[in-house]
This record gives structure tokens, C-alpha cells and sequence, in this order.
């Protein structure tokens, strides 16, 4: 009965006959809303609500039941449920109960997807550059955005990876679903798998409640895998599965889920010689770059640096009339090579910005920081005898001093992660300020 009302108004509707068939049901696939009676053979409506909140905690709950006991009813409520219906009901009352229990689980995941893209964004997602390098990228990415292709973006530190995924998304077929993000080098390797796929309550110490994993969150959408080649070998059979198949499994769980999510990646990395060294997994590889876009360094699209300096200008100035950069600062600009790409030269227009003394950014002002790290000595020198640790270290000890110790700034000066920093700070015996 429920189903032939349902079905009408482009509801999907699976029906099952007591509790045990819906516990097994919820194990094997993801629903929006349960409508769940209370007295039910072998398994009742309270134990199956328990094991869906337990379970899947962001599918609401509408409990149904002939029983109008009050006490049944808070004991649902605490229980997590949604709303608590008693028969006889009119068809107009549980549609409008299910209309606002879908509105409250998209808020609930809009909630969490904010919250996810907040913390990974700085700036904004326009892309700016019309020099050809950058034309030839946006059409191949144009090209593929409403496929559901898995993307392989490569290209330096700096030069935009993320601004493309971004841009593949919002052409895409999936453009209104969720865009869920993660940083791989940013994250343990003992957190990384949890924040995939999720864990279930007890799964390890801290884990007081079930979590769901960021391929649950961009179901139906798009997920964006940055640094993908610092994933850890342990990590990798189990993401190569997952875009294989779809198929997932909470840390602790036993039970395997699926999501559909389109998988777009990106590393700065040159993952062949990666799979040669043992540290990549060949299948993995042909799995994610069925399109491999490559992006150019700043230096190979150098007719864009006046446009983006403009746009940075825009963007960071604090008062109404941006500041204006004199022809000899932008002279000076454009003969830089620019190591650190697009990032560095927001990092410079930005300090030239604050700290230049009038309207008018001049060349002293945008003077792009000393890379060379010997500081009056000839012993860190290119092309002297020491060995090849001891110019590493004196670099990132000189790129951090010039930074202020910064070391998300210096990681990304660098071309390395955040992780890898610390690594080489803790293996170097520097100094954490």
C-alpha cells in the first residue's frame, strides 16, 4: 500500500516484511528515509531503529505504528528517530513528514560538506590565464567534465590542480551533487583510511561513535583525491577496490557498503617512476588516469602572469581602489622562473601589497624570497663537496627562516607536503621555530 502511494510521486520505494529483512536490507544499500513499524515479528521496530542509527546515522527514521502509547514514542525519539506517525494517518500527513525528514538529511550533509569545504579552501575557484597552455588544459577538461571518467590532474606545486578539479566539477553531469575533497599528504597514514571510509563505534579508542567515511558524503557526487601519491600502501588495495567497484568497508565493519562517487585526482608526483620504485601500484595507476590532464608550470605560460597579478591585486587589496604595480615591478616579475608556480606569486603580490608604502607597488616591493640558503658561506653552494642531505637540510632551514618558520608557507615553497616537512625537520634535528 505504502509503495503504490509512494512510487507516484518519484519515490524509490524497497519493501520488506519484518525487521530482520530490514536489517539486512540497510546492510546492503543506502537509503534516505526508513518508514519503520514498531511491532514487528522476531525483530521489533525499536531494535531496528537502534541498529539503523547505529549503522547509517544520517538516514532519517519515521516510525509508524497503531500503538499510541506516549512512553513508546520518547523512547523512539531518544533513539534518534525522526518523527513518530500513529495509524490511522492521512497520505497528504506522510508525505509531508517525509518531505521534511529529506530536507532535514540534506541540511545534515550540506552541514558536513560546508564544514569540509571550508576547511581545504583558500581564494577563489576562477581560473585565470588565456595564454594557450592554460586554453589547451580547459578544453580537455571541458571535453571530459560530463563523463564519469576517472581524471588524473599532474603538474608542479602551485600550478592550480585543485582550480581544475573544481572546474571539471562545475561542468560536470554531477555538479549539484556533493564535491568532497581530501588532502592525502595531509593526513596519518593510521587516520586516512577512517576518513575515507568511515569507522564503526569501538573500531579503536577514540571511536565513542559510528562515523561515516567522505565516499558515504559524496555519494552520488564527485571526490577530489589531492597528493594522491602519498597514499600508503596499505591504503591503496583498498581505495583501488573502491573505485573499482564501488564497494567499501567502515574501519571495524564487516559489512560492505556502496557509494557512487566520481574519483578525480591529482599529484605532483611522476607516478611511473613511482610504480618502478615500489611505492604505487601499477593497477591503481591505470585505474585513475583513464584522463590524464597535465597542467603547465608558470613558467610555461608566462602571458598570464600580468593577469593574474591583476586579479591577485583585486583580490587582496583592503581597499576599494586596488593598488597598481609600477612597469618595472611587472618587468621584474615576468623574468622570474617562479619554482613555486601560481602559489608563490599570490605569496609575493600579497606581501608587495602590505607592505609597499603608497598606491603603487615598485620592484623592491616585490622582490620574490631568497632561495639560496649558504648565507655568506660557499659551503651550501651547487657544485661544492658535500653531501647532497647537508645542502637539503641548510635549504628548507633557510626557506623556513625566511618564512618566519611557517611551514605550511615553506611546504609549499618547497614542493613537498606537510607531512614530508616535518619528516625532514624532525630528521634534521631543526629547530620547530
Amino acid at each position: 500500500m505504502l509503495s503504490s502511494l509512494l512510487e507516484p510521486v518519484g519515490f524509490i520505494p524497497d519493501s520488506v516484511a519484518d525487521g530482520v529483512q530490514a536489517i539486512n536490507a540497510i546492510q546492503k544499500k543506502s537509503y534516505d528515509v526508513i518508514l519503520l513499524d514498531v511491532k514487528m515479528p522476531n525483530v521489533d521496530g525499536l531494535e531496528v531503529l537502534k541498529f539503523a542509527k547505529d549503522n547509517v546515522p544520517d538516514t532519517e527514521v519515521i516510525m509508524l505504528t497503531g500503538v499510541g502509547d506516549v512512553t513508546i514514542a520518547v523512547e523512539c525519539m531518544k533513539l534518534g528517530a525522526y518523527d513518530y506517525l500513529t495509524k490511522p494517518y492521512t497520505s497528504d500527513e506522510l508525505l509531508a513528514t517525509i518531505d521534511h525528514a529529506l530536507e532535514r538529511r540534506s541540511l545534515v550533509r550540506e552541514n558536513l560538506l560546508i564544514k569540509n569545504e571550508l576547511s581545504r579552501r583558500v581564494g577563489s575557484t576562477e581560473i585565470v590565464g588565456q595564454s594557450p597552455a592554460l586554453r589547451k588544459v580547459l578544453d580537455i577538461a571541458e571535453r571530459v567534465a560530463p563523463t564519469d571518467s576517472t581524471i588524473l590532474i599532474q603538474g608542479p606545486s602551485g600550478s592550480g590542480k585543485e582550480l581544475i578539479a573544481n572546474f571539471i566539477m562545475r561542468n560536470s553531469t554531477r555538479k549539484e551533487k556533493p564535491f568532497v575533497t581530501l588532502n592525502c599528504a595531509s593526513i596519518p597514514d593510521t587516520l586516512i583510511e577512517s576518513e575515507l571510509f568511515g569507522h564503526e563505534k569501538g573500531a579503536f579508542t577514540d571511536a565513542h561513535a559510528t562515523k561515516q567515511g567522505l565516499v558515504e558524503l559524496a555519494n552520488g557526487g564527485t571526490m577530489f583525491l589531492d597528493e594522491i601519491g602519498d597514499v600508503s600502501q596499505v591504503i591503496q588495495p583498498k581505495l583501488l577496490r573502491f573505485i573499482q567497484t564501488g564497494e567499501f568497508r567502515r574501519v571495524g565493519g564487516t559489512n560492505v557498503l556502496n557509494s557512487n562517487v566520481r574519483i578525480i585526482s591529482a599529484t605532483n608526483k611522476n607516478l611511473l617512476e613511482e610504480v618502478r620504485e615500489g611505492r604505487f601500484r601499477e593497477d591503481l595507476l591505470y585505474r585513475i588516469n583513464v584522463i590524464t590532464i597535465q597542467l603547465p608550470s608558470l613558467k610555461e605560460r608566462p602571458e598570464d602572469i600580468p593577469l593574474l597579478v591583476q586579479r591577485f591585486l583585486n583580490h587582496k587589496s583592503q581597499k576599494k581602489t586596488p593598488k597598481k604595480i609600477s612597469p618595472k615591478a611587472m618587468e621584474m616579475l615576468n623574468a622570474h622562473e617562479w619554482p613555486g608556480n601560481v602559489r608563490e606569486l599570490e605569496n609575493v603580490i600579497e606581501r608587495a601589497a602590505i607592505l609597499c608604502r603608497d598606491d603603487t607597488i615598485q620592484p623592491h616591493d616585490v622582490s620574490p624570497p631568497t632561495r639560496g640558503v649558504s648565507h655568506g658561506s660557499s659551503s651550501g653552494e651547487l657544485g661544492t663537496l658535500i653531501p647532497m642531505k647537508d645542502i637539503e637540510r641548510k635549504h628548507i632551514e633557510g626557506v623556513l627562516r625566511s618564512l618566519n618558520g611557517n611551514k605550511a608557507e615553506a611546504a609549499k615553497i618547497l614542493g613537498i607536503s606537510l607531512k614530508t616537512l616535518y619528516t625532514k625537520i624532525q630528521r634534521y634535528g631543526l629547530k620547530s621555530d
